[in-house]
């Protein structure tokens, strides 16, 4: 910028003289003004991006409250697992469990039931619309899954107080795994090996080297031990109260094992084998209540967890396959 000339009046000659400045007051004058102008647009652009942006403290706490949106979209997808957890148990309470013992089911929509209403959730309503519906939820579905975890609560308290005023006929119920091997196949239509078609099969295969041992799943006394048609060496245990089990494909049966014969449950009662129509050698188990077959996986709840519970019931589902 350049330096404007100044005039003073000089009286003795009687003109305007004009302001003579070295150069080292030029050079001090334009570094002012320059430095002057500086500090004005630097004053706008700040203003002007604190207005578009915000100030450091606004861009901390937007950051912040990022932060705390992505904390809450991770706990959303906790609470979705959970709330799978529970359901999982649900089933397996309902299924197995409640089913085995003779107990009313709990249907799905009274371990859903909701509180309903206006929405009582409208506090949230201040913060932004995403915050909003994040906080809305979150707190919607932890009061759901709330819910659940004290129904099923209580459920577990009624097993438990019929599971002891029925301890009698608990030692007779078929309730625990008949062998160590893995559930091959399960209840229901699956395809023969040997037939080569689709039929009904009314119990669960389980992997078993020949000679392995078999156990009696439930106390009671041997009705039937000997061949059987396509069951091969079959072995059969009346446990009373109308449940009766079945042990099919046996190399042979335990020392003592003949019609008459009290079993306790655990007890030794033969080995696997490949005996009648099979495609190899392994367990198939029934278990039978009023003459009808009635799925096995329901009655397996002595020793098997509900995490074991559902492993199984994945694989039954998805084998379409049977052993016999």
């Amino acid at each position: 910028m350049a330096l404007n000339n100044y005039y003073y009046y000089d009286e003795q000659s009687c003109e305007f003289v004009p302001v003579k400045y070295n150069g080292l007051e030029r050079i001090v004058y334009t570094a002012c003004i320059w430095i002057l102008c500086g500090v004005v647009l630097s004053g706008i652009g700040i203003s002007i991006l604190s207005f578009s942006v915000g100030t450091p403290a606004e861009i901390a706490l937007k950051a912040e409250n990022q932060e705390l949106i992505d904390q809450l979209e991770q706990t959303k997808t906790k609470i979705k697992d959970l709330d799978q957890e529970v359901d999982q148990l649900a089933k397996a309470d309902n299924e197995m469990y409640r089913s085995v013992l003779g107990m009313d089911e709990i249907p799905y929509d009274e371990r859903q039931a909701g509180a309903g209403g206006a929405d009582v959730y409208s506090e949230f309503d201040v913060y932004s619309q995403e915050t909003s519906e994040i906080l809305k939820w979150t707190a919607e579905n932890l009061e759901s899954l709330e819910r659940s975890i004290n129904i099923q609560q209580v459920s577990f308290n009624e097993i438990k107080s019929y599971y002891n005023s029925n301890r009698e006929k608990m030692k007779h119920i078929p309730a625990i795994k008949p062998t160590e091997g893995i559930i091959l196949s399960g209840f229901g239509m699956r395809y023969h090996p040997v037939l080569g078609y689709e039929r009904q099969h009314e119990g669960l295969d389980f992997r078993a080297n020949v000679g392995s041992e078999i156990f009696a799943t439930g106390d009671g006394v041997v009705k039937y031990a000997g061949l059987k048609g396509t069951y091969g060496r079959l072995l059969i245990i009346d446990h009373e109260y109308g449940y009766e089990s079945y042990y099919a494909h046996l190399s042979s049966f335990a020392k003592g094992i003949r019609p008459g014969t009290k079993v306790k449950r655990g007890d030794l009662i033969g080995f696997t084998g490949q005996s009648g129509m099979v495609e190899g050698p392994h367990l198939h188990y029934e278990v039978r209540r009023s003459s009808d077959p009635v799925d096995p996986l329901n009655f397996l709840f002595a020793d098997t967890t509900p995490e074991e519970y559902m492993m199984y019931k994945e694989i039954v589902e998805n084998n379409h396959r049977s052993m016999d």
